[in-house]
């Protein structure tokens, strides 16, 4: 597979696992009783415009990092900042996907300067319409498990012998297979609140966490200045990323395939 095929696979899974894994799935029907404190993520039946989510990724002990990811479902951008440990301290990049490009800088400067690569963002409205009220048919196949707490229903989806990748989605002659344990939490209006998955084979396992901070909060993504902006290549880009062992995360080999009945 070519190298800019490599960094679209990477780039659609960060995004991908970030967003539209939190909204595949699960509405929840029951009224929030009165005797409950107000669900603050309720939507009441509506998309919502903005999302400020908390993603934490974990492979044991050879990768572990956080984001603080900011999405505008109405002009189809995203802000996110990432934490990675070093071995004595902790780095943090920006990430910006707006106008057919990504961008990234040290999340520890107010301006410039940017690396960019051109890309073109999935549309991100469907994974509003998701998050407001998922749909209970489309995972099927798992063993399902049910629990309540107050105003929030937690759905656990459980099923052995995926076949898996890497998160670089290099191809290979055969994949591991491996089982895939599935949580997904929505509020008193069936809106996603958090979800986690862990992707376990013999030799890794993978835990990638969204929890959702709040919904419709003011935001504004502003391009970067064409000053602060140097183009690179997606090979470039790529050596970068490989530093902090991506290709150690695994992810389904047809993860959007996870609401069929028939995953290979």
């Amino acid at each position: 597979m070519a190298v800019k095929q490599h960094f679209k696979a990477l780039v659609l899974a960060v995004v991908a696992l970030a967003l539209t894994v939190t909204g595949v799935v699960i509405a929840a029907t029951d009224s929030n009783p009165s005797s409950l404190a107000k669900d603050p993520l309720a939507l009441n039946g509506y998309p919502p415009k903005t999302a400020n989510l908390l993603i934490t990724v974990a492979t044991g002990s050879s990768l572990g990092l956080s984001a603080n990811v900011a999405v505008n479902f109405d002009n189809n951008r995203v802000d996110a900042v990432v934490r990675f440990p070093l071995v004595i301290s902790t780095a943090a990049i920006e990430l910006r996907l707006l106008n057919k490009h990504l961008y990234a800088r040290s999340a520890d400067v107010s301006s410039g300067p940017w690396l960019a690569i051109a890309y073109k963002a999935p549309a991100l409205f469907g994974v509003a319409l998701e998050l407001t009220k998922p749909d209970v048919n489309l995972l099927t196949g798992f063993t399902k498990n049910v629990t309540t707490s107050g105003y929030s229903t937690t759905y656990s989806f459980y099923r052995d012998n995926v076949a898996l990748q890497s998160l670089l989605g290099l191809t290979k002659s055969t994949s591991p297979l491996g089982s895939i344990h599935w949580t997904i939490t929505v509020g008193s209006q069936g809106e996603v609140t958090q979800s986690t998955i862990k992707v376990t084979s013999k030799k890794s396992t993978t835990t990638l966490s969204v929890t959702v901070l709040s919904y419709n909060a003011p935001l504004k993504i502003a391009t970067p200045s064409a000053n602060d902006v140097t183009p690179i290549s997606a090979k470039a880009l790529e050596r970068l990323l490989s530093a902090a062992k991506f290709t150690s995360i695994m992810i389904p080999r047809n993860f959007t395939s996870l609401s069929q009945s028939n995953i290979s």
